[in-house]
């Protein structure tokens, strides 16, 4: 997880370095806020939103549609309706998106900086996740994808760790409004009895019994690795009492118990 926070907050600094050409493949929608610019002409220049009906009102032009156009469309737009309209021979208009209320992604659960982003242009899953801060301490190495694509809502799990590891990056998918992505939280196991640090504790990938003991802080002066348990939660919801060696794996939920040696 340490290496998944220094590969993501790497992103942050490339995702600001990129900014301006993302800009310009910015969507535009309603609520959001752009400032208008022509070169040589500054008694045209001009903030304004976009209306609910995907207009904004500019002088000469008076209502433009820009509603689903990028930036760089809605420049191309007015520059051609300036020119059409016999206004400028030659317009040079730029649009510069100072706030952005239809393009927004929801990053949840366990991040540094939840809440919901702008989209400036394309961005990926692990884009949205490096804005957000990357995981907390109590992150897993899982995540929730939620897209509404064609009126159907989709939810996939995706494990970003082992994703990166493999370097298998079809599953860093491209992110629209209104996506979500939740970070869950990590699995814990439990350890109790003669441990120096009884508790709940992260658990880790193919930890065994052993590791978790470390993680406990070890044994007390009356504990001993004889007689070790794990108490689990089969399918049923029954509870199983396991004799356990220090090369078992732990699982989630577990509970492992350490005895007090008699001798």
């Amino acid at each position: 997880m340490k290496k998944l926070m220094m590969w993501v907050m790497g992103g942050l600094m490339g995702l600001v370095m990129m900014g301006g050409a993302a800009a310009q493949e910015t969507t535009l929608g309603v609520g959001d806020v752009i400032k208008i610019s022509v070169y040589g002409s500054p008694d045209l220049n001009t903030e304004t939103r976009v209306s609910d009906k995907g207009q904004v009102t500019f002088p000469l032009l008076g209502q433009v549609p820009v509603g689903g156009l990028t930036v760089a469309q809605a420049e191309k737009e007015m520059a051609t309706r300036l020119e059409k309209g016999g206004f400028l021979k030659k317009a040079q208009v730029n649009i510069l998106v100072t706030g952005i209320q239809s393009q927004q992604i929801a990053v949840l659960g366990a991040v540094n900086r939840p809440g919901r982003y702008p989209i400036e242009g394309k961005r990926s899953v692990l884009d949205m996740l490096a804005l957000a801060g990357g995981a907390n301490p109590d992150g897993a190495d899982t995540i929730s994808v939620i897209r509404k694509r064609n009126n159907q809502t989709t939810k996939e799990t995706i494990d970003v760790v082992e994703m990166i590891r493999n370097g298998d990056l079809n599953r860093d998918y491209d992110l629209a409004a209104n996506d979500i992505i939740y970070v869950e939280r990590s699995p814990r196991f439990y350890i109790y009895g003669e441990v120096q640090r009884p508790g709940a504790f992260r658990l880790e990938r193919s930890m065994t019994v052993l590791q978790a003991l470390a993680v406990g802080g070890g044994l007390t002066p009356r504990g001993t690795e004889r007689g070790m348990q794990i108490k689990r939660r089969g399918a049923d919801g029954k509870l199983q009492i396991i004799d356990a060696a220090r090369d078992d794996m732990v699982q989630i939920d577990d509970v492992v118990y350490i005895k007090e040696s008699w001798f």
